[in-house]
Protein backbone atom coordinates (compact mmCIF):
# COMPACT_ATOMS: atom_id res chain seq x y z
CA UNK A 1 0.00 0.00 0.00
CA UNK A 2 1.30 3.43 -0.92
CA UNK A 3 0.03 5.46 2.03
CA UNK A 4 1.34 7.67 4.83
CA UNK A 5 -0.55 8.51 8.04
CA UNK A 6 -0.38 12.09 9.41
CA UNK A 7 -2.35 14.24 11.85
CA UNK A 8 -4.23 17.07 10.14
CA UNK A 9 -6.67 19.72 11.28
CA UNK A 10 -9.96 19.65 9.34
CA UNK A 11 -12.01 22.86 9.21
CA UNK A 12 -15.63 23.17 8.15
CA UNK A 13 -18.39 25.72 8.62
CA UNK A 14 -19.58 23.97 11.80
CA UNK A 15 -16.44 22.84 13.57
CA UNK A 16 -12.68 22.23 13.44
CA UNK A 17 -11.27 18.86 14.45
CA UNK A 18 -7.86 17.16 14.46
CA UNK A 19 -7.82 13.67 12.92
CA UNK A 20 -5.36 11.08 11.64
CA UNK A 21 -5.48 11.17 7.84
CA UNK A 22 -4.19 8.63 5.36
CA UNK A 23 -2.36 10.19 2.41
CA UNK A 24 -2.91 7.57 -0.27
CA UNK A 25 -1.53 7.99 -3.79
CA UNK A 26 -3.50 4.91 -4.85
CA UNK A 27 -6.88 6.53 -4.16
CA UNK A 28 -8.24 8.90 -6.79
CA UNK A 29 -10.45 11.10 -4.58
CA UNK A 30 -10.24 12.35 -1.02
CA UNK A 31 -12.84 10.68 1.22
CA UNK A 32 -14.33 11.14 4.68
CA UNK A 33 -16.53 9.16 7.07
CA UNK A 34 -20.17 10.38 7.14
CA UNK A 35 -20.27 11.08 10.90
CA UNK A 36 -17.13 13.22 10.73
CA UNK A 37 -18.35 15.07 7.63
CA UNK A 38 -21.65 15.94 9.33
CA UNK A 39 -19.90 17.24 12.47
CA UNK A 40 -17.64 19.53 10.43
CA UNK A 41 -19.56 20.85 7.45
CA UNK A 42 -22.87 21.04 5.63
CA UNK A 43 -23.06 17.83 3.58
CA UNK A 44 -24.13 18.31 -0.03
CA UNK A 45 -25.88 15.69 -2.11
CA UNK A 46 -24.14 14.82 -5.38
CA UNK A 47 -26.25 15.36 -8.54
CA UNK A 48 -25.69 11.66 -9.25
CA UNK A 49 -24.04 9.02 -7.04
CA UNK A 50 -20.45 8.14 -7.91
CA UNK A 51 -19.29 4.52 -7.83
CA UNK A 52 -15.68 3.60 -7.09
CA UNK A 53 -13.68 0.40 -7.30
CA UNK A 54 -11.63 -0.71 -4.31
CA UNK A 55 -8.42 -2.66 -3.83
CA UNK A 56 -10.52 -5.77 -3.21
CA UNK A 57 -11.22 -7.37 -6.60
CA UNK A 58 -14.80 -6.77 -7.72
CA UNK A 59 -15.80 -4.68 -4.69
CA UNK A 60 -17.46 -1.31 -5.38
CA UNK A 61 -18.48 1.55 -3.07
CA UNK A 62 -20.85 4.44 -3.74
CA UNK A 63 -20.72 8.08 -2.68
CA UNK A 64 -24.00 10.02 -2.70
CA UNK A 65 -22.71 13.18 -1.03
CA UNK A 66 -19.66 15.38 -0.55
CA UNK A 67 -18.24 18.15 1.62
CA UNK A 68 -15.79 20.96 0.96
CA UNK A 69 -13.25 21.37 3.75
CA UNK A 70 -10.08 23.22 4.58
CA UNK A 71 -7.31 21.16 6.11
CA UNK A 72 -4.07 22.14 7.75
CA UNK A 73 -0.79 20.26 7.62
CA UNK A 74 2.40 21.69 9.13
CA UNK A 75 0.67 25.04 9.59
CA UNK A 76 -0.26 25.40 5.91
CA UNK A 77 -3.88 25.63 4.75
CA UNK A 78 -5.24 23.52 1.89
CA UNK A 79 -8.81 22.91 0.71
CA UNK A 80 -10.65 20.34 -1.37
CA UNK A 81 -13.76 18.29 -1.93
CA UNK A 82 -14.17 15.05 0.06
CA UNK A 83 -16.48 12.23 -1.00
CA UNK A 84 -18.60 10.97 1.91
CA UNK A 85 -18.10 7.19 2.04
CA UNK A 86 -20.10 4.96 4.43
CA UNK A 87 -18.00 2.40 6.36
CA UNK A 88 -14.70 4.08 5.44
CA UNK A 89 -11.99 2.36 7.53
CA UNK A 90 -10.16 5.61 8.42
CA UNK A 91 -11.68 8.99 9.36
CA UNK A 92 -10.24 10.72 6.29
CA UNK A 93 -8.26 9.80 3.23
CA UNK A 94 -6.33 12.30 1.10
CA UNK A 95 -6.30 11.01 -2.49
CA UNK A 96 -4.23 11.63 -5.61
CA UNK A 97 -6.44 14.44 -6.96
CA UNK A 98 -5.78 16.50 -3.81
CA UNK A 99 -2.09 15.56 -3.75
CA UNK A 100 -1.70 16.69 -7.36
CA UNK A 101 -3.79 19.84 -6.93
CA UNK A 102 -1.57 21.03 -4.06
CA UNK A 103 1.67 19.55 -5.48
CA UNK A 104 2.22 17.36 -2.42
CA UNK A 105 4.71 14.52 -2.72
CA UNK A 106 4.82 11.36 -0.63
CA UNK A 107 8.25 10.23 0.61
CA UNK A 108 7.66 6.62 1.63
CA UNK A 109 11.27 6.04 2.64
CA UNK A 110 11.03 8.71 5.35
CA UNK A 111 7.25 8.47 5.93
CA UNK A 112 6.79 12.16 5.07
CA UNK A 113 4.41 14.34 3.09
CA UNK A 114 6.55 16.89 1.24
CA UNK A 115 4.84 20.29 0.92
CA UNK A 116 5.59 23.24 -1.32
CA UNK A 117 4.59 26.34 0.70
CA UNK A 118 4.43 28.42 -2.51
CA UNK A 119 1.20 26.68 -3.59
CA UNK A 120 -0.71 27.94 -0.55
CA UNK A 121 -0.21 31.62 -1.45
CA UNK A 122 -3.32 33.35 -2.74
CA UNK A 123 -2.97 35.28 -5.98
CA UNK A 124 -5.43 37.77 -7.41
CA UNK A 125 -5.16 37.90 -11.18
Amino acid sequence: MSAIQKAILLEGNKKTEEVEAIFDSGATYSCIQPELAERLETVLKLPQPMEFGTAKNGERITASSRVNLNFYLEGLRFSDEFMVIPDLAQPVLIGAATLQKWRMKLDFEHDQVILDPRVTRLWLL
